[in-house]
């Protein structure tokens, strides 16, 4: 017969603050710079309770603890887990475009279904403090993942102390404990990433409230009734408390999650020790007001709703006004109440009434529908999407149509292939009677920005008949005349021997990459201070000098083999982005405050040196030359990021699908013009 353990209330009040202070942590740093170390708090508190709660099951089959241990478990995590989810997953094809700043987004929400979540963020965002982990409205459930993942072995490890051997499974737990806790300590010196997110570097939190149970077991302590009270328990309540508060002030994203995590961790062990089933500790009565307690209750709910409301902020209006602040807390609590009262506690109520087989199986059918839903929802992002970044995907993607074709047939074929860590797009013409017009090679190295003419190569590919060698490493610009990147050169230097066996004489090579300092990217401003900082720094110019002299002998290999070399003038660069700032419910984000037009006489002095640097380089290497779409996308005194009503630019310095087809005929032109000219 199951029994009901001893109401421990001061738990939902110990939840409070964990839920709490990663709310305030996460609304704005700066009011709780450790409030990230609530989630140590309530893995603790998970394993603690966990074990309580099948502790007094008795002699079980294992068939049968396996079946009520997962029920139990997909009944209080599963249903309003799911909601949020599909919900965040609509919320987000209505309002966020595609972009770098959300590229891991579908996939980290699909695989939270499943509980991993956490692999997705470790692999694909950075760090948990990094901008695409801050817009991804999936972060949060890496938390989830990791309990999801102690799940699968907990009832194997605690089932021998329902069988009686709790010695044995209290030294399982402790090995398993030691030795999550030594891996958290050699990780997070090798990757502190993977050892933020993943369960072996966690385990050990949630191995400490497990363990502590047993001990606390072992001691006599009784979890059915009310403990005495006892003054040196009551000071400890009280230190244990303190040592958490202290613990969620002090802890620091860089030295999370070890040591950051300790304070919040031993604090919250000490106060399940101390003050369970007694009254009488400051403590005990904090932990136990009514309006803590309530917080408590539907602190799952709070921790669910609060992130993907907070970032879908972020996206639109933004958080940074205090009317943002109060009413996404507010929609916060709203949305938690609710889900509490009729997400999560009808489930429960039902499930006393449903064999345990029944609940696994609804659970993972619910799991199922939700998966399949969200999927869908990705699927049809542009259709459903309000944004007409998303409606207008061509005019504001580089990329520009997704397939390319003319009516007499023609088509564009792309292929990409690994190269050495770097990818070789290859854009040719194909299905074609008709002859090539420019019966060379286009050959393309850079990063990002070169990236940026995709879709004025594949028109180019169509048009001309040329095929496209497009060599690319996102953020790693080709002869940069920047201070050089080691790794970034070793990629270079695959590109170049790639290439070099494809050319012949008539080929181009082109070299477009971001050379100018960026004033804005996709989540936060720079300024142009900044910006000009950067360009007249001595390190600036001794990494142009330096740059101009590695890049000669390069070149110089590129040119000897017939090929024509041509940089990219510096294109414009924005102070604003303006794919975040183009709809009605986000046009008064704090990113779009400087506006959609930048001085071109400010361009020009920050292009000065890069332009002065190609003619140096012109100078020493015959065949090489410079194109400039500068003119074409800044006709007047006022750059602007837009051509009327068509975006010139995705971001702040990446170039829109409608510019690259604005740029295709001077492309072309120059292409069969002065550079056919210099050849003959």
């Amino acid at each position: 017969m199951e029994k009901k353990p001893f109401h421990a209330a001061y738990i939902d009040g110990l939840r409070a603050i964990a839920v709490l202070s990663v709310m305030a942590y996460h609304l704005n740093a700066s009011w709780l710079p450790g409030g990230f170390a609530g989630v140590d708090v309530f893995f603790v508190i998970s394993g603690f309770v966990v074990a309580l709660s099948v502790s007094e099951l008795g002699k079980l089959s294992l068939g049968r603890f396996l079946a009520y241990f997962y029920a139990r478990r997909i009944v209080r995590i599963t249903p309003v887990l799911v909601v949020v989810l599909v919900a965040t997953f609509l919320a987000s094809a209505l309002f966020i475009p595609d972009a770098w700043l959300s590229s891991s987004n579908q996939k980290t929400g699909l695989y939270a279904f499943l509980g991993l979540s956490n692999f997705v963020l470790a692999s694909n965002t950075g760090n948990y403090f990094a901008p695409l982990a801050e817009f991804n409205p999936f972060t949060h459930t890496w938390s989830l993942a990791v309990e999801e993942q102690f799940y699968l072995t907990f009832p194997w490890l605690f089932y021998l102390w329902l069988r009686g051997h709790k010695a044995a499974s209290r030294w399982i737990f402790a090995v398993a404990l030691i030795a999550s806790f030594a891996c958290a300590i050699w990780l997070g010196r090798k990757n502190e990433t993977y050892a933020f997110y993943m369960a072996w570097s966690r385990y050990w939190e949630l191995a400490i409230g497990v363990l502590l149970f047993q001990i606390m077991s072992a001691r006599g302590h009784s979890f059915d009734d009310a403990s005495p009270r006892r003054p040196l328990f009551s000071i400890l309540a009280d230190v244990g408390l303190l040592v958490v508060i202290a613990g969620l002030v002090i802890a620091r994203p860089q030295s999370a999650p070890f040591p950051a995590c300790v304070l919040p961790v031993v604090g919250t062990a000490l106060v399940l020790f101390a003050i369970h089933g007694r009254k009488g500790s400051f403590a005990h009565v904090v932990l136990t007001w009514r309006p803590m307690a309530f917080i408590g209750r539907i602190s799952y709910s709070l921790y669910l709703w609060h992130w993907p409301v907070y970032v879908l902020f972020r996206w639109t209006a933004g958080l940074d006004k205090p009317v943002w602040q109060v009413s996404a807390i507010a929609l916060t609590f709203a949305l938690s109440a609710l889900s509490y009262h009729f997400i999560e506690q009808p489930p429960r109520r039902a499930a006393k009434r449903l064999k345990k087989p029944v609940m696994i199986g609804a659970g993972l059918a619910l799991v199922a529908l939700g998966f399949g839903v969200s999927n869908s929802i990705a699927s049809n992002q542009r259709e459903l999407s309000l944004s007409t970044v998303s409606r207008n995907h061509d005019m504001w993607y580089p990329m520009g149509a997704v397939s390319v074709s003319s009516p007499d047939g023609c088509a564009v074929a792309d292929d990409m292939q690994d190269v050495k860590g770097g990818w070789l797009w290859t854009h040719r013409r194909v299905n074609c009677i008709k002859p090539a017009e420019w019966a060379h090679n286009l050959f393309v190295i850079g990063d990002s920005h070169a990236m940026a003419y995709t879709a004025m190569y594949r028109q180019l590919a169509l048009r001309t008949g040329t095929t496209v060698y497009a060599y690319n490493n996102g953020g790693c610009p080709f002869i940069s005349l920047q201070p050089a990147n080691e790794q970034c050169e070793k990629y270079g230097e695959a590109a170049v021997a790639d290439m070099l066996p494809r050319i012949q004489a008539g080929d181009v090579v082109f070299l477009a990459s971001l050379r100018i300092p960026r004033m804005v990217e996709q989540s936060e401003i720079f300024g142009v201070d900044s910006a000009r900082a950067q360009v007249a720094s001595p390190e600036a110019a001794k990494g142009r000098a330096d740059g101009v002299q590695r890049a000669i002998p390069l070149l110089r290999k590129i040119t000897a083999r017939g090929a024509t070399v041509v940089f990219e003038g510096p294109t414009p660069n924005m102070l604003t982005i303006p794919f975040r700032c183009a709809d009605w419910f986000n046009q008064s984000n704090p990113i779009c405050r400087n506006g959609n037009e930048v001085p071109r006489a400010l361009l020009e002095e920050l292009r000065s040196p890069i332009m002065s640097a190609y003619q140096q380089i012109e100078q020493a290497v015959p065949g090489v030359t410079v194109w400039d779409p500068f003119p074409i996308l800044c006709p007047g005194q006022e750059c602007s990021a837009f051509h009327g009503k068509e975006p010139l630019f995705l971001d702040g310095d990446h170039l829109s699908g409608y510019a690259n087809l604005m740029l295709l005929p001077h492309f072309t032109a120059f292409l069969e013009g002065p550079i056919a000219t210099a050849q003959r």
